[in-house]
C-alpha cells in the first residue's frame, strides 16, 4: 500500500448504505410562476414583480457574499442557480448516489393573503410539475400563505393526497410567534395530513428580532439558530404539542449543539416555574425531544471531531438528526465530508438516511 493510497483511505467517509438530503433549494424565476398564476394576479405580478416583503434598513449596507452566496457552477446561463433539475441531477443525485432529496424552495417576500395564497399554489404546482413528475428521487416542501391561517389550511387540504409533499414551510418571518394561537389550525392540518411541519430562517425571510438588522453578514449568518430556539421554546411553552400530540417538526439550518444545554436549561427553569406553563403536562425536554429535529447543515466544526459527536450526544436526540448538503448555496456539504469520521457505524446510517426515513415515511 503507497502513502497516497494510506492517506486516501485514512481520511475517505465511511460507506453508508442511504443516502437522503434534506435540504435542497430549487429556485424558480418569474417566468416559471406567471403561466401558473389565474387572473388578477398574473397582470399584477407581471407589472410590478414579486412582492419583496421587508427589505434592509438604508443605514445598514454589508456586502453579501459573491454570486449571491450560491455556487458558480449551479447556474445555467442566466437561469436562477440551483433552477435546472439536470444540473441538480448532475451534481448531486447522481454524483452523490442520493436516494432521495427533499426540497425547500424558499418563498420571497410577502403580500397581501389573496396574493400570497396565489404565489404559494404557482411554486408548489412548478415544483410538482417540473420536479416531482421528472424524478422518483425528490420530495418537496409544501409552501403556504402562513399568515392567513384558512387559506394555509386549504392549501395543505389541496395537496394533503400527493404524498411527495412531505412537509410544510413555517417561514422566519411569520408575523407572530410560532407558538401563536392563530396559527395552530395551520399545525393541526398539517398533522391531519401526517405531514411534519418545517422551520427555516435563512434567505430573504430570515425575522430578526429584537437586536435589529445585523452590520456583518457573519452575524447575520451564525445567529439563526439562536432565531430558531427562541421560536422553537415559543412552540413547546404554548401548548402546541398537548393540542397536536402528532405533529413533528423539522428544524432546518439551524445547527445542533445548543440543543442540548436548551433542555438543561429549561428543565430547571420548569422546576421552579412550572405554574408559569399551566399547558405543559411534561418537561420541556421531553417535548422537545418527542418532537424536534435537526439537519447537519450548516454542522458544528470543533477543532476536536470527537467534541461534535460528544455534543450530539448531549442532545439525547441522535436519533433525530438528518443529513443535509443545503444545495446550491456556498457552504453546501457534500455527503462524503458533512460528518467527521468519529461519526461512524450505525450513528452514522441513521443521520445519513435512516432517520429521514422515519420522518418522511420514505421506504429505504
Amino acid at each position: 500500500m503507497t502513502i497516497a493510497t494510506a492517506t486516501r483511505e485514512k481520511h475517505s467517509a465511511p460507506v453508508v448504505s442511504l443516502v437522503i438530503d434534506t435540504d435542497v433549494h430549487p429556485m424558480y424565476s418569474m417566468n416559471d410562476l406567471l403561466p401558473r398564476l389565474d387572473e388578477p394576479w398574473r397582470s399584477r405580478v407581471a407589472r410590478f414583480g414579486e412582492p419583496s416583503g421587508p427589505t434592509q434598513s438604508a443605514h445598514v449596507n454589508f456586502p453579501r457574499l459573491r454570486n449571491g452566496g450560491v455556487r458558480l457552477d449551479s447556474r445555467v446561463g442566466s437561469s436562477p442557480p440551483g433552477s435546472e433539475l439536470s444540473v441538480v441531477q448532475h451534481q448531486l443525485l447522481d454524483e452523490f448516489d442520493q436516494n432521495f432529496a427533499i426540497l425547500i424552495p424558499l418563498m420571497r417576500g410577502e403580500g397581501e393573503p389573496a396574493l400570497q395564497a396565489a404565489l404559494c399554489r404557482a411554486v408548489n404546482e412548478w415544483i410538482r410539475e417540473e420536479w416531482l413528475d421528472r424524478d422518483l428521487r425528490l420530495r418537496s416542501t409544501l409552501n403556504v400563505p402562513f399568515d392567513s391561517p384558512a387559506l394555509a389550511v386549504k392549501e395543505i387540504e389541496h395537496f394533503a393526497d400527493d404524498h411527495r409533499f412531505v412537509q410544510v414551510m413555517v417561514p422566519g418571518s411569520a408575523h407572530s410567534e410560532w407558538g401563536d394561537q392563530r396559527y395552530w389550525p395551520i399545525y393541526e392540518a398539517a398533522a391531519a395530513a401526517s405531514l411534519p411541519v418545517m422551520i427555516h430562517v435563512g434567505g430573504r425571510n430570515n425575522g430578526y428580532r429584537g437586536a435589529g438588522y445585523p452590520s456583518y453578514y457573519t452575524e447575520e449568518h451564525l445567529w439563526l439558530h439562536t432565531t430558531v430556539a427562541r421560536l422553537a421554546m415559543s412552540l413547546i411553552c404554548s401548548g402546541v404539542f398537548e393540542e397536536v400530540p402528532s405533529l413533528q417538526v423539522a428544524l432546518i439550518e439551524a445547527c445542533i449543539s445548543w440543543a442540548g444545554p436548551l433542555q438543561w436549561a429549561m428543565d430547571q427553569t420548569f422546576e421552579q416555574l412550572g405554574d408559569d406553563l399551566p399547558r405543559l403536562k411534561q418537561l420541556p425536554s421531553q417535548y422537545f425531544r418527542d418532537h424536534f429535529w435537526f439537519s447537519t447543515q450548516p454542522i458544528e466544526e470543533p477543532d476536536d471531531p470527537d467534541d461534535l459527536l460528544h455534543a450530539l450526544q448531549f442532545t439525547g436526540m441522535t436519533d433525530h438528526i438528518m443529513f443535509s448538503s443545503d444545495y446550491p448555496h456556498w457552504d453546501f456539504d457534500s455527503p462524503t465530508r458533512a460528518l467527521p469520521n468519529s461519526i461512524r457505524g450505525e450513528l452514522r446510517e441513521k443521520i445519513m438516511g435512516k432517520n429521514a426515513c422515519r420522518l418522511y415515511g420514505l421506504e429505504a
